[in-house]
């Protein structure tokens, strides 16, 4: 993709790396749109970034989503990238009493919602990319957030097959497939040890500027080229 001039909406982008990507993608000359369940965090977001344009939608809620469809199409019609980022992770256990209804929540934010935006968005003339946010985690699963990785394995299968699918119509589909950063995700200072995002940003925007559509970076890489044996390693040194 053109890494300059997009109007992109980015989901979950006041926080973690849809922040990072929303302050980069400015950086290079490009209109951002961020949404959000929470109206504080967007406020927030927006004080470090003035130019950012912010939507709260909670990305849980069928009706929000074509809430936030319709009001692109109306104001934004010109918007050309759409990422596909939030997500939420739950560190559980089957036996726990809460795991169904954690599940649920994790399938409809980390599934159903992108696949319903992307269904949306796909209406629009304009729509050039969909970049969806992945996990090495879709590789090699971690067995305390078990749900969350097989969210993220359904999205790397399915952005495969949309990838193909999209072909003929022009659209390029990316997947970027970060390691574990240093965000809040699933908790606060579950991952303060891990990279950070800015550097984990730099990297893809490089790979993007060369071309690739798979983007990898740390440990999600060498996840990304495994084959059966190398993620039997993984599992086993993830899950002693």
């Amino acid at each position: 993709m053109k890494l300059t001039k997009n109007k992109i909406l980015i989901t979950g982008g006041a926080t973690g790396i849809g922040f990072g990507l929303a302050e980069r993608f400015i950086s290079e000359n490009n209109t951002v749109i961020i949404c959000g369940r929470r109206a504080s965090a967007l406020k927030e977001a927006a004080e470090k970034l003035p130019t950012v344009i912010t939507k709260v939608c909670d990305l849980a809620v069928e009706a929000d989503r074509i809430e936030l469809y319709n009001w692109v199409a109306k104001h934004h019609s010109d918007l050309n990238v759409l990422v596909n980022n939030a997500g939420i992770q739950n560190w559980m256990n089957i036996n726990d009493n809460d795991f169904s209804e954690k599940a649920g929540a994790e399938i409809t934010t980390n599934i159903v919602a992108p696949l319903h935006l992307t269904t949306l968005f796909c209406r629009l003339n304009s729509l050039a990319t969909i970049i969806n946010v992945t996990s090495g985690l879709a590789f090699v699963p971690l067995a305390t957030v078990p749900v969350y990785c097989g969210t993220k394995a359904f999205m790397r299968s399915f952005t495969l097959s949309l990838r193909h699918s999209l072909k003929a119509s022009g659209i390029e589909v990316i997947e970027m497939i970060p390691p574990a950063l240093n965000t809040d995700l699933g908790g606060k200072g579950l991952h303060d040890e891990y990279p950070s995002v800015s550097d984990f940003v730099e990297s893809v925007f490089k790979q993007m500027g060369e071309g690739k559509t798979e983007l990898t970076f740390g440990t999600s890489t060498d996840r990304a080229a495994a084959n059966n044996e190398t993620i039997a390693a993984y599992f086993n040194r993830m899950n002693p």
